[in-house]
């Protein structure tokens, strides 16, 4: 039986793994969205060991049901593939985008990282430039930073992926993320959706061409795996520290497509400023990813991430999961009519898109 970790316990429990001081008080309070998984801060009085001063940690613990949407229940194994994730790209992970792991209880499901503090997400950041209609230096750092690690990790697992797979045999949480991608936002259903958009998404929906291209590449996306992909490389995921990105929540980690690590980030990157009218602003960011990903060796095809942009893209305006640019309807119908362009058309070159 799976001991359920509550505000109340939770500093015991990390006491009896030799994580935070004897005694003496602990702050508990929630970290992050918690969208999928029970994750909380833990503040000790005191610094811990190791960590550079650093007084409190991040728990995360996997329960069958998901915690924002208990509707669905998916194997707790999923964080046992995230644990795997940081420990396999670890040796690649050269300029440190992903978060150190502290301990990991597989019996438990839980998983205890380094605490990055109070810093914003790549999603916020994204939004204020969208607003100021200009990408600055630092965004397209970050970008290409992204890039990079993506292209490092999938040219160096390719090879792997024959041996890895078994061990990334992710496949509950890789089809219920895919769903959500590829089949859900292209069939009727009963998402909110103000008027405007749900007579833009019926229109998805009776749009045989573009559902059938979309299951084509749902049946890729389940396909034989070519590398290690992250899975889930969304602008909600990306820390924005001092010492520059941190890429979290491995949970859908797999073997599989690597042009659907670069379509996700592409489509989170480009998204704000198509919403404001203005997607030649995302141009610098586009160019500075695709090219930190090939200068690390990524081998995806350029129109391949864009179609999965366009499908993630599509997801995030008429599907259950809406991001910020797209809360608004007219920035959602912006987003949405590129996306249908992306899935259709893709572009051949980062200058074209």
């Amino acid at each position: 039986m799976q001991t359920r970790l509550t505000d109340d316990n939770v500093a015991e429990f990390l006491r009896e793994r030799g994580i935070g001081p004897g005694a003496g008080g602990a702050r508990v309070e929630p970290a992050g969205d918690g969208n999928i998984n029970w994750v909380r801060r833990v503040r000790f009085a005191a610094p811990l060991p190791g960590l550079a001063g650093a007084g409190s940690v991040v728990v995360k613990q996997a329960r069958p049901a998901l915690e924002r949407f208990p509707e669905y229940e998916v194997t707790t194994e999923r964080i046992v593939f995230e644990a795997r994730y940081y420990v396999e790209v670890g040796p690649l992970d050269r300029e440190a985008l992903c978060p150190r792991v502290l301990h990991f209880d597989e019996a438990e499901r839980v998983l205890v990282l380094e605490d990055l503090g109070p810093v914003p997400r790549l999603d916020a950041a994204l939004a204020s430039a969208a607003d100021a209609g200009a990408a600055d230096g630092a965004l397209a750092r970050a970008a290409e930073r992204l890039g990079g690690f993506l292209g490092a990790v999938h040219a160096a697992t390719r090879e792997a992926a024959p041996r890895l797979a078994p061990r990334f045999a992710n496949d509950a949480m890789r089809r219920l993320h895919g769903d959500h991608i590829f089949a859900l936002p292209l069939r009727e259903n009963d998402f909110p959706l103000a008027p405007g958009l749900r007579a833009a998404a019926e229109r998805v929906w009776k749009d045989a061409e573009l559902v059938a291209i979309a299951g084509e590449a749902y049946e890729r996306y389940l396909g034989p795996g070519r590398a290690l992909v992250h899975a889930d490389v969304q602008a909600g995921n990306v820390l924005l520290t001092g010492g520059g990105p941190k890429l979290l929540d491995a949970e859908i980690a797999h073997v599989g497509d690597p042009a659907f690590d670069a379509g996700t980030l592409l489509a989170h990157l480009a998204a704000p400023f198509v919403a404001r009218g203005d997607a030649a602003a995302a141009a610098p960011l586009v160019r500075a990813l695709w090219r930190g990903y090939a200068d690390a060796g990524g081998d995806a095809a350029f129109p391949d991430a864009v179609r999965y942009a366009g499908l993630e893209a599509l997801r995030r305006s008429i599907g259950a999961a809406r991001m910020r640019a797209t809360q608004e309807e007219a920035g959602a119908l912006r987003v949405l009519d590129a996306a249908v362009g992306w899935i259709r058309t893709p572009a051949h070159e980062p200058a074209s898109l």
